[in-house]
């Protein structure tokens, strides 16, 4: 079980080393996500606080959504947190997928966010 999370700590780190060597002061759209829900931040690296963040736990999806583990509700996730990144005045992020790979739910919030308008 140790090496199982010794590989997924070093995964995850290996992806926000590139990601900080190649944003060019950008903020961060970092994703987790659950067996039941998503979650994803857009995170101000420099000045170290959140800009914006959504997630499927918010009161404004949770009555949408029919369960919060599935690809149309990353998506809709990826729309609100670009909405709201937006009305905070970022437009372009990096996404930080962590340790996960880039299919299924953290694809589908990755391009409903670009739907949303987040250019990265």
């Amino acid at each position: 079980m140790a090496r199982n999370s010794n590989k997924t700590t070093q995964r995850k780190a290996r992806v926000r080393r590139t990601l900080k060597a190649h944003n060019h002061g950008r903020a961060r759209l970092s994703v987790h996500r659950s067996g039941m829900h998503i979650y994803a931040q857009v995170i101000d690296d420099v000045k170290g606080h959140t800009v914006a963040a959504a997630s499927t736990m918010d009161k404004d999806l949770k009555a949408q959504l029919k369960s919060g583990a599935n690809v149309s509700a990353a998506s809709a996730v990826g729309k609100l947190v670009a909405e709201r990144a937006t009305k905070a005045g970022v437009t372009e992020v990096v996404f930080d997928r962590g340790a996960y790979l880039y299919h299924g739910r953290v694809k589908a919030l990755a391009e409903g966010a670009r739907e949303g308008g987040l250019k990265f």
